[in-house]
Parts: structure tokens; C-alpha cells; sequence
């Protein structure tokens, strides 16, 4: 649901048919990210803290030596997007959204193949 409304959000912002900003795009995709790897985890019995942050998520995911897709690291930066509070400190660039979007779909589709 979060790629989804981030895709929506995305492209309605695009074609100026919606107001948004952009942040709100990149807290949706934060929220996909860190769900998708809770899963990962959780469906390999591996016990994670209450965090948003990626980076930490990620370690747990090499400490069992699992494999996610090579690109799944340069999503880290959207940890900045978990909490609405960091938001003033942060510069969007719609190229790093659009790149975010694309390495978010392949998790996704990684992630699912896990699951099928």
C-alpha cells in the first residue's frame, strides 16, 4: 500500500494534478522498505528492535546471510523519511524519487519471490 500511494502521490504530482510534498512521497517509500525487510526477517524467525532505521535492518539481514537485490543499500537515506519531525533538514531531488521508486519495485518483487 505505502509503493502504491507513493506511486499515486508521484505521479499526480507530476502531471500537477496533485499538491504534495515531496517528502510525503519518501516517508511513504521509507515505510515500504522498512516493511518489506521486517518481513524478510520475520519470516526468517530473526528478532528485530522497534526501529525505522534501515541501516540497522539491512545488518540483520547480512549478520544471517541473507541476499537482497545489490541496490537495497543505497535505499538507506530514506531512513531520514521514517520520522515526520527530520523532514526540514532534508532537500529532495525528484531524480533520487524516481530512483527510490524503481530500487523500491525491485525489493518488492524480490521480496514477494520469497514469499511465493
Amino acid at each position: 500500500i505505502d509503493l502504491n500511494a507513493a506511486r499515486y502521490m508521484y505521479n499526480g504530482f507530476m502531471h500537477e494534478n496533485l499538491e504534495i510534498d515531496l517528502e510525503k512521497i519518501c516517508f511513504d517509500l521509507q515505510q515500504c522498505v522498512e516493511k518489506l525487510i521486517k518481513s524478510v526477517l520475520s519470516h526468517n524467525g530473526i528478532r528485530f528492535p522497534r526501529t525505522h532505521e534501515l541501516e540497522l535492518l539491512l545488518d540483520l539481514i547480512d549478520q544471517a546471510h541473507l541476499i537482497l537485490h545489490s541496490d537495497v543499500k543505497s535505499l538507506i537515506p530514506l531512513s531520514d523519511y521514517a520520522v515526520e519531525g527530520r523532514y526540514a533538514v532534508i532537500h529532495d531531488d525528484l531524480h533520487d524519487i524516481e530512483k527510490y521508486l524503481l530500487l523500491v519495485e525491485q525489493l518488492r518483487e524480490e521480496v514477494q519471490k520469497i514469499f511465493s
